[in-house]
């Protein structure tokens, strides 16, 4: 199972970071909606779309990085062979 996941990561790059974008989306507004700051003070926290975009933002990044290490993987195993 996990070697299919693997696979998948590996073919479909753009895949998995639009899906680590999304759900850092869903988190940034679930951080808003549970955590999230009443007094309006704090920058990120006080509206939904601010702590959404910065969710985006994080997923984004974190998805890209993960794709990064994905493809070295593939490329240090092709040159193995």
């Amino acid at each position: 199972m996990l070697e299919r996941v693997i696979r998948i990561f590996k073919k479909r790059k753009m895949l998995h970071i639009i899906l680590f974008t999304i759900a850092g989306g869903i988190g940034g507004f679930l951080y808003w909606r549970f955590v999230g700051c009443n007094a309006g003070t704090c920058p990120i926290k006080s509206v939904w779309y601010y702590s959404t975009l910065y969710g985006l933002i994080l997923g984004y990044l974190a998805g890209d990085l993960i794709s990064g290490f994905f493809l070295k993987r593939k490329e240090a195993g092709s040159s193995e062979k």
